[in-house]
């Protein structure tokens, strides 16, 4: 792979995160050395981090994320805020309704389930307050379930007293989905011969 894919690949993952990827992870997953990684992320974050740019890459420790230039905090703050007490959009109930039902589920599951990238939405319910996530490391991925405050702002004690939730958690069509998802992912770590 080429230095220039490298980068390509690692700017593609910072932005699709939305949180703080370690050299560790973006190494693993590009399938390049720590070393590399952290040069070609550099690169990126000097060619981000200029005053005319809105949005910045950060590191703190061995990590890095995309987020806004500080410059302009105050914009972000702003939407943030009306994102926090704005209603929710159609696909964010939708997504919302899975993850009570299905949850925890990961982002792929999800968007198995949907059909549609699930990214934003995701953030937007993070900020919320909505839901939350976890590692999941025999998944090797983020576990999304839903909040407490979720929970009390519905007034049930836990997702098993929502409405038709037993019908609902393990519905036919989508474990045949989910199905046919784990079925792709183990061809393609499947060892060629």
């Amino acid at each position: 792979m080429t230095h220039h894919t490298l980068r390509l690949r690692i700017e593609s993952l910072l932005f699709l995160a939305g949180r703080s990827m370690s050299v560790k992870k973006l190494a693993e997953i590009t399938m390049a050395s720590a070393d590399e990684v952290t040069v070609a992320a550099e690169e990126i974050m000097k060619e981000y981090n200029q005053e005319s740019r809105g949005v910045h890459v950060m590191k703190a420790a061995q990590s890095y994320q995309m987020a806004t230039n500080p410059a302009v905090a105050h914009v972000a703050k702003d939407f943030i805020k009306s994102e926090q007490s704005g209603e929710l959009t159609k696909p964010s109930l939708e997504t919302l309704t899975i993850v009570a039902y299905r949850g925890p589920i990961t982002k792929a599951e999800l968007e198995q389930i949907r059909g549609v990238n699930c990214s934003l939405i995701l953030r937007n319910l993070l900020i919320k307050g909505l839901i939350e996530f976890h590692e999941d490391k025999e998944k090797m991925a983020a576990i999304y379930q839903v909040t407490m405050e979720f929970l009390q702002f519905l007034g049930v004690h836990r997702v098993e007293e929502l409405p038709d939730y037993d019908r609902l958690h393990r519905h036919e069509h989508i474990e045949q989905l989910l199905k046919q998802q784990q079925e792709s992912v183990n061809t393609d770590e499947a060892p060629v011969s």
